[in-house]
């Protein structure tokens, strides 16, 4: 059929012409030893032509220079089968048909060249050639390089016809598999945010990065944060999801590196042998091996000694360690997650901290804000407080609506100190349920329990103010100021000993005025302030 014959039919709004490209198939499109064998065995690329119902215009076979005899047969048979199609034999030379990089820029090199029939309906067959052929072919369409459908063929069933199905890539079938794909994905970066109720826009953006980097990547993760932040709750979901997608199979092991101290601290973490040290009646495999295969949460880990700190990075390194007491190293491969309400930064300069462990560790750093910069996650935070003293008690827990909304009328203001973060509203709304009677909290339970919180919260800044040594930071200018300079500077400075950073603690200082968009730089406010006094953050920051 001469192509100005196809335009011609096309133009008319006939049916456009049918061309498929395909591999030879070395094996399956062989016509055997048997002259009859051409005729009784299923061959895919014959089998295309073997449907009265379908007519092909043309067939463009890409051959490897070896196999053109048997490929010339297959043409033979086909023209026999069908003398209107047409049958190209397109000489294709792979060095390896398995080197994936050269069989897709071979056919990517076909593809690009090859002269299509006008208004054709390209199918590309994906039942012959090599797993290699087949994925480059499907890539191809996929990227709209052959502009066409997938075509897929299938022995007969009974005395029925070959199998014959076509996939269109850009069909709302596929479309639906694209999307249950995305579905899942989202399904699985919204894990970590189970058990995490919040509202606040920013870190619920923070929350999907940890997701995506919990998901794509074994590297250390360092969390930062206030005592009280979630850390601990945080480390926990990511192993689960970790878990819950295969990406470990060993156990979720936290500890806190405050509680550690001296032999205990290095026995804990790196185990030993009976008789290490006195007191060592048996062997401890320690928390490094009990990893193995899972994920290691190491909280508070500026606390680490130098020798721990020192182990701990040939560990992450290595994959290996020496127990106390040992003469061979162990190994253990674990995901690290480590947390800290320092500024580790300022350890190194201060030389308690190791450079080359930080830099081990940092590659992912997230910094959780306290309860205080999240003013609006207070009411979801309640109600997933009060759920869980629900399931914990089996009797249900709420409060009642008028004592409801006087808790949060307080838990929202700048009065709320939240020093103790999240722990501070778990335990607050401990209290609450456990005196409520009947399971509802009223108005008397939240008026005592604000009172209580308001009691401690000023206990705590009397002890903090007689900590924190305005003498010790000004000498002799600490007599020279006002009463009112004095009370405000000590708050500051105890905000600054109990904030991570600079931002940390303009953040906490100047919330009021971040929730009103009055403040844009909290960093540079605080740091004007320190210098009304001669003190700059390395003065007035946690040692």
């Amino acid at each position: 059929m001469a192509l100005t014959e196809v335009d011609e039919r096309v133009g008319q709004g006939e049916a456009a012409p049918v061309v498929v490209v395909g591999f030879f198939g070395t094996r399956l499109d062989r016509s055997g030893d048997r002259r009859s064998q051409r005729w009784q065995r299923w061959r895919p690329t014959l089998s295309i032509f073997q449907h009265e119902d379908r007519q092909v215009q043309r067939l463009e076979l890409l051959v490897e220079p070896s196999s053109m005899e048997e490929a010339e047969v297959l043409a033979a048979d086909i023209a026999a089968a069908s003398p209107e199609s047409e049958v190209v034999l397109v000489p294709t030379h792979l060095a390896d048909p398995w080197d994936f990089e050269q069989v897709f820029a071979t056919v990517q090199a076909y593809a690009e060249a090859r002269q299509g029939l006008p208004g054709e309906d390209l199918l590309v067959h994906m039942t012959t050639g090599t797993h290699v052929a087949q994925i480059c072919l499907f890539l191809l369409v996929e990227a709209r390089v052959l502009h066409g459908r997938l075509l897929q063929t299938s022995p007969p069933r009974g005395r029925g016809p070959a199998g014959w199905t076509t996939i269109d890539l850009d069909l709302s079938r596929y479309d639906l598999i694209a999307q249950r794909h995305r579905q899942a994905e989202v399904s699985a970066t919204a894990f970590l945010k189970r058990g995490i109720a919040t509202r606040n826009a920013a870190f619920n953006a923070l929350i999907d990065e940890i997701e995506r980097v919990a998901i794509g990547s074994d590297a250390p993760i360092l969390l930062t944060g206030p005592t009280g932040a979630g850390k601990s709750q945080l480390a926990a979901q990511i192993a689960a999801l970790k878990r819950d997608r295969d990406q470990i199979d060993g156990r979720f092991i936290a500890v806190n590196c405050a509680t550690l101290r001296g032999d205990q601290a290095m026995a804990t973490l790196f185990g030993h042998e009976r008789g290490a040290f006195t007191g060592a009646n048996q062997a401890r495999e320690g928390l490094l091996r009990a990893a193995d295969g899972g994920l290691l949460f190491l909280d508070e880990v500026a606390e680490l000694g130098d020798d721990e700190q020192a182990m701990l990075l040939h560990a992450i390194e290595t994959g290996r360690f020496l127990p106390l007491g040992a003469d061979d190293e162990v190994q253990s491969r674990f995901q690290l997650l480590v947390g800290t309400h320092r500024d580790l930064r300022q350890r190194v300069r201060e030389g308690r901290f190791r450079e080359d462990l930080l830099a081990r560790i940092d590659l992912w750093q997230f910094h959780l804000p306290g309860l205080a910069e999240r003013r609006e996650d207070i009411e979801p935070n309640l109600d997933f407080e009060l759920a869980q003293i629900s399931a914990r008690t089996g009797r249900r827990v709420e409060l009642r609506p008028a004592a409801r909304a006087r808790f949060l009328r307080f838990a929202e203001s700048a009065e709320a100190r939240w020093q103790g973060n999240f722990r501070d509203l778990n335990a607050a709304v401990v209290r609450m349920a456990t005196l409520a009677q009947s399971g509802w909290i009223g108005d008397a339970e939240v008026a005592a329990e604000i009172e209580r919180l308001r009691q401690r919260w000023s206990d705590a800044d009397a002890d903090t103010r007689d900590d924190v040594g305005l003498q010790a930071l000004l000498g002799e200018r600490a007599a020279e100021l006002d009463r009112f300079d004095r009370v405000q500077l000590a708050e500051v400075v105890r905000v600054c000993r109990q904030s991570p950073s600079l931002a940390a603690a303009g953040r906490t200082l100047f919330a009021a005025s971040l929730a009103r968009r009055t403040s844009r730089n909290d960093s540079d406010r605080l740091r004007k302030y320190l210098q009304r006094f001669d003190l700059q953050w390395h003065d007035v920051e946690a040692g």
